[in-house]
């Protein structure tokens, strides 16, 4: 791992690359027009890692490097805004939002396209698929430096995590993680987990979610007017069993919130349809379904007032980080790196378990606390702020590409 002190007294031991912020200058004296980077990732379904892959390598082209995307699809695929030269589709029988199931030509589609490409580096939003554990082999036939960004949710503090799906996810990557060059991880809780699993601690870097605080950022709104409340609760993200919507559904119900507070429900999933037929407008529960449109998702955040994300699993919730620089109070579950991203005053934790129960407390005493609401939302996006934006995210993304390609070129 690199040096543990950052530039200009900066939060090194958080993050040990701040060391080389400025990689950018570094790499545009050796590549002149930029590095060429192969992201493997996904398009859709619409999920984190969509949002991520889109964020990084749209912001990535922005700096100036070549990006070459990679993703799977069971037809070829073409975005009208990206060159054709730029997006390479590999055919796969299925994909989710959890995983993908690639073709059985899958792997050797990848190896000529990259054969062909010879990027200068290789990075892995992995998407919980097969080709997953083949590709430190096929890059090492290449000699491609390989870097995976390693997304799987986790189990709260106190939950019974080494029982849960979400640990044997861990449990089956660790020894396939070892041989990649760098792993991506959100947390200190995630990287403390992986090296317990035995992933060598020196191939670990932590580089949080970033979001774009210009384009996610408080602003005026007609939304509360629109929909007749004088306060506003929202929760975006996937409707889920895993999310624990139900316990904020009950909370909301039981506290008889009454006439003058709504909870926005956006998103979709398996627990949508039988979820509507009990909660619903008569309780103040308005569903607005999957919300394409990423300016409309900005201005329901903008128009709300508490964000809440009652999760039992999470990696690092990038709904919580757009919510928190949209300004909103934030209410979350110490659920994967959420609670990370709360401490110290920047929102109100809660324990995974018995979130009901401390959501019907809590939800009232939000709705009528609007001063307390506010200094929560001025709390939460200073938090972002300072340690989670995306123009940070990429200047350490650019430092450890610095690192891991500057031995390849110096042989």
């Amino acid at each position: 791992m690199l040096g543990q002190s950052g530039a200009g007294g900066a939060s090194r031991e958080r993050y040990p690359l701040l060391w080389v912020y400025d990689a950018k200058i570094i790499l545009s004296k050796w590549w002149g027009e930029g590095m060429h980077i192969a992201w493997l990732g996904k398009k859709s379904p619409f999920c984190g890692n969509v949002t991520y892959s889109r964020e990084v390598t749209n912001a990535l082209r922005d700096r100036g490097y070549q990006v070459s995307f990679l993703h799977f699809a069971a037809q070829p695929e073409k975005d009208a805004n990206v060159p054709s030269d730029q997006e390479f589709s590999l055919p796969c029988l299925y994909k989710s939002q959890i995983y993908t199931l690639p073709s059985p030509g899958a792997s050797q589609t990848l190896l000529r396209t990259l054969r062909k490409l010879r990027p200068d580096v290789v990075h892995a939003s992995l998407t919980l698929s097969p080709l997953d554990f083949s590709l430190p082999e096929i890059c090492g036939e290449l000699g491609l430096p390989l870097v995976a960004t390693f997304h799987p949710p986790f189990a709260a503090r106190g939950l019974n995590f080494a029982s849960s799906t979400q640990f044997l996810t861990y449990q089956l990557y660790a020894p396939c993680l070892s041989n990649y060059d760098r792993v991506i991880v959100f947390s200190r809780l995630q990287q403390d987990l992986l090296v317990r699993l035995g992933v060598p601690a020196e191939r670990l870097c932590i580089i949080p979610n970033g979001v774009d605080t210009d384009r996610y950022s408080p602003g005026w709104s007609t939304l509360k007017r629109e929909l007749h409340t004088d306060c506003l609760f929202i929760y975006q993200g996937r409707i889920a069993l895993e999310k624990n919507v139900e316990a904020l559904l009950q909370a909301w119900k039981r506290a008889e919130m009454g006439s003058r507070a709504k909870l926005l429900m956006v998103g979709n999933g398996p627990l949508a349809a039988n979820l509507m037929t009990h909660y619903g407008p008569e309780q103040g529960v308005l569903w607005l379904g999957f919300v394409a449109q990423e300016q409309e998702r900005i201005r329901l955040l903008q128009g709300a007032d508490v964000f809440v994300l009652p999760s039992l699993v999470e990696g690092l919730s990038l709904s919580l980080l757009e919510a928190m620089a949209c300004g909103l109070a934030c209410v979350a579950t110490d659920a994967g790196a959420d609670g990370e991203v709360l401490e110290h005053g920047a929102g109100i934790v809660l324990a995974a378990q018995g979130v009901a129960t401390q959501l019907r407390t809590l939800l009232p005493m939000l709705a009528e606390q609007p001063e307390f609401r506010r200094i929560l939302g001025t709390k939460a996006r200073q938090r972002v702020l300072e340690r989670y934006t995306l123009s940070r995210n990429l200047a350490l993304l650019e430092a450890l590409y610095a690192e891991i390609v500057r031995p390849v070129y110096s042989r």
